[in-house]
């Protein structure tokens, strides 16, 4: 039980409340039982004192001496309640007592000067002292017969009352921690009672947050309760409308892309072979032809290149994208790919040999000339990418390999970095820094795809600015890779027409990004 859970305050507010009503009810009761029980027997000894008192003194003589006084206190010792007497006479110097252990020097010196002083023309009166002696309690009583009778101090036990008093305090003492442990039970029971729908609640919140969105709750009753799983209930229904419309408006976004760009792939083609011989017969097309021919060419490689991206998108949005992985040497491939693109005398490779990593090469070749191509045209050279490896973060608590060593590859340039504001959208889809650029030379999906190949490798890209200045993009991949793993969407479920399934055996058209691909 969490001490701070609702079940643990529930019990403490029950055993608080229970402890101020068990303790206040049994102060209440003790001492009302306490008061009575030594009324009574305080009230009965000293009326009975009192009358002995007063029948024992008609027989004295005006002025007792101590002879007198030894009979007397015999006489009054045979008391039903076996107190002690003490008899003082009338000058105040004979004293006679039936017990040597109750002289008068025990008698309160208050209670004696309240019994000598006090007004007793109309008849005599009883004062009496509850006081320890010896450790005991005892109640003194004392009072003077008057004009002419003997003063008498009577000592009487109060050890039974006190023993009956603790033991009704210890009953006390039981009954509330009867008490306390019967709120405790009627509270564990009380918030069973209250949270087992809000465990419900809980559980269903988190189904519906793991995408079961058929979740639904169990109404009874008309309380709050009930009145909470209703809500929940309406707002599970409404969202469950609201997604399946946006799925339903995602995959008919998804089958436009695909539809579009598999219909352009066929014109595409044609456009391809009448650039290239445009371009080979610009120079022959005069002053004012060639810079149109070349024009063209440029947008229909920019043409081409939009296509594959989004063609690429596709296959990722419909699941289809599938890693083909394989143990390559990574220094040997990023040599490959910047060579391939003339990018060498540009770009400083900071890379030891040997590091073997089991990737595919032609999505990790898509990666290295994304982020290069786009440091080269957005920071300008020199560009460097750096090779290493690292070890994994390890979690405890988790299945992971703790010595587990990742594949890093950092590309950074020397411009004038990234705004601040700009980082946390550079890998979403169409984003661009410059929203007033109507048109630029990428596409804005070139981060993106890095992004989406990083996740089916089992990695991660992401972007920094340099303390001198400057952006970095890492891309952190694990050194393993299964032989061959399939990417799964997060919208799986979703239906599809299967246009994306046929889009590579179309043409004959590649995927493979180049230099015109930096988006």
């Amino acid at each position: 039980m969490r001490l701070r859970s609702l079940r643990f305050r529930v019990l403490v507010a029950f055993a608080v409340v229970a402890l101020i009503a068990a303790v206040s009810a049994s102060g209440v009761a003790y001492w009302l039982t306490r008061t009575a029980v030594l009324e009574r027997a305080q009230n009965s000894v000293l009326t009975e004192f009192r009358d002995n008192l007063g029948r024992v003194s008609g027989g004295l003589p005006e002025n007792p001496e101590q002879a007198d006084l030894g009979p007397a206190v015999e006489q009054m010792r045979e008391s039903s309640f076996g107190y002690s007497v003490v008899l003082v006479g009338v000058d105040g110097r004979p004293v006679a007592s039936d017990n040597a252990r109750f002289p008068l020097e025990r008698v309160p010196a208050k209670l004696q000067r309240v019994v000598q002083t006090a007004d007793s023309s109309g008849g005599f009166h009883m004062y009496f002292q509850r006081i320890d002696i010896d450790g005991q309690p005892y109640l003194v009583g004392g009072t003077r017969v008057v004009p002419n009778g003997p003063t008498g101090y009577m000592f009487k036990s109060l050890k039974d009352e006190q023993a009956d008093l603790n033991s009704l305090a210890r009953y006390l003492i039981v009954g509330t921690l009867l008490a306390l442990a019967a709120a405790a039970v009627v509270a564990l029971l009380g918030a069973r009672h209250i949270l087992r729908p809000v465990r419900k609640l809980g559980h269903a919140a988190r189904e519906l947050g793991a995408g079961r969105l058929d979740t639904r709750l169990e109404v009874r009753g008309s309380d709050e309760l009930a009145d909470l799983s209703r809500t929940f209930n309406d707002a599970a229904e409404k969202l469950e409308r609201s997604v399946a419309e946006l799925r339903v408006l995602e995959s008919s976004s998804r089958r436009f892309v695909a539809d579009v760009s598999h219909e352009l792939r066929t014109p595409l083609a044609a456009m391809t072979a009448v650039s290239e011989l445009l371009e080979e017969e610009a120079d022959s097309l005069g002053e004012q032809g060639a810079p149109a021919a070349r024009l063209v060419v440029a947008e229909i490689e920019r043409l081409a290149t939009l296509v594959e991206d989004l063609m690429e998108v596709s296959r990722f949005d419909a699941g289809t994208a599938a890693l083909v992985a394989d143990e390559v040497d990574i220094t040997d491939l990023v040599t490959a790919c910047l060579d391939a693109r003339a990018w060498m005398d540009a770009v400083d490779l900071r890379a030891p040999r040997g590091i073997l990593a089991r990737v595919d090469p032609r999505r990790l070749d898509v990666m290295v000339s994304n982020l290069v191509g786009n440091a080269l045209r957005h920071g300008g050279s020199p560009v460097t990418v750096e090779i290493h490896r690292e070890p994994r973060e390890f979690i405890p608590g988790t299945l992971a390999d703790p010595a587990a060593e990742d594949l890093m590859i950092c590309v950074s340039d020397t411009g004038p970095g990234i705004p601040e504001d700009v980082l946390p959208h550079v890998f979403d889809r169409f984003y661009k820094a410059d929203s007033s650029r109507a048109r630029s030379e990428g596409s804005g999906l070139g981060l993106s795809i890095v992004m989406e190949n990083a996740r089916i490798h089992g990695g991660t890209a992401y972007a920094s600015n340099m303390p001198g200045g400057g952006a970095k993009f890492t891309l952190r991949l694990p050194l393993e890779q299964p032989v061959a793993e399939e990417y799964i969407d997060p919208d799986e479920g979703v239906e599809d027409d299967g246009v994306h399934a046929d889009l590579d055996a179309e043409n004959g058209l590649t995927t493979a990004h180049d230099e015109r691909g930096v988006r």
